[in-house]
């Protein structure tokens, strides 16, 4: 596919947790980083749309229309576009092996890297004990987040009026909270183990809004983090190397640091 000037070109890039149809979704900034970012395969790694919430009331600006026909139109450009459901998102799941305006949808894929590794790819929350056991409660999670966003929010209008940067608010109660890390921990291993039992390389997964790249005895753990709070996707360059980018603002993207220090949102 030929390379838009100015654009980043990767070999794949993979997003989750997008959550068009919230208040919470930074569909903006999605906006911008997929404008600056092509690659030869998209990933959409689950929670791409809220299905929960616009059940319960429908929240759709321009901004979320503009992020789908950018998808769509990478597509059209000559990417390959993969949508893997995730739990907020799983009517799709209905739909699986079907192809929508170019867009595959599948439960999850093998990813081969550019080095021949072979990566499992899928959104997690099959994993997730929460999710398959106790649903309702699950849903009360989401109640309570949409909380914290909405206290998030004026906490960080204050902090641009003072000149300071995004801070936020659910990532740090998370982090701070032991049983929460705790969940980050078996999500984890969990993941791992099933890449181990796939007998593939590594697994990159969503699903937790905790960005991450790290080795987990032998096998390599990619978490795409989330684009409600901490803006980060997952890109693998053309050697077969994969980097965790946080999108900050238009003119400044950075790798992040050991993931497991990133204050990024549960």
């Amino acid at each position: 596919m030929a390379k838009p000037s100015g654009a980043k070109h990767y070999r794949a890039l993979f997003i989750s947790d997008v959550h068009l149809g919230t208040r919470g979704c930074q569909a903006d900034l999605l906006l911008d980083f997929l404008k600056d970012a092509e690659a030869e395969t998209v990933y959409l790694v689950g929670d791409i749309v809220d299905g929960w919430r616009l059940r319960r009331s429908w929240h759709w600006p321009q901004a979320h229309n503009d992020v789908v026909q950018k998808i769509l139109r990478k597509g059209r450009k000559g990417a390959r576009i993969v949508y893997i459901p995730g739990n907020h998102d799983e009517f799709l799941r209905d739909f699986l092996g079907t192809h929508f305006g170019g867009v595959e949808v599948v439960d999850s894929i093998v990813h081969e890297s550019a080095n021949g590794r072979r990566y499992l790819v899928i959104h997690g929350d099959q994993f997730d004990v929460v999710i398959r056991h106790a649903k309702w409660l699950a849903f009360f999670g989401d109640k309570a987040y949409v909380t914290a966003l909405a206290a998030n929010t004026w906490v960080n209008v204050v902090r641009r009026r003072l000149g300071l940067t995004y801070w936020s608010l659910s990532a740090w109660a998370k982090l701070k909270v032991k049983n929460a890390v705790s969940f980050i921990g078996r999500f984890e291993e969990t993941l791992s183990e099933e890449a181990r039992r796939r007998g593939v390389d590594g697994v990159i997964c969503g699903h937790i809004h905790h960005a991450a790249d790290q080795d987990m005895r032998g096998i390599h753990y990619i978490n795409t983090g989330d684009w409600v709070e901490s803006c980060t996707a997952v890109a693998e360059h053309h050697d077969g190397t994969f980097e965790v980018i946080r999108w900050v603002r238009p003119t400044e993207v950075r790798a992040l640091p050991a993931a497991k220090e990133q204050p990024v949102a549960a």
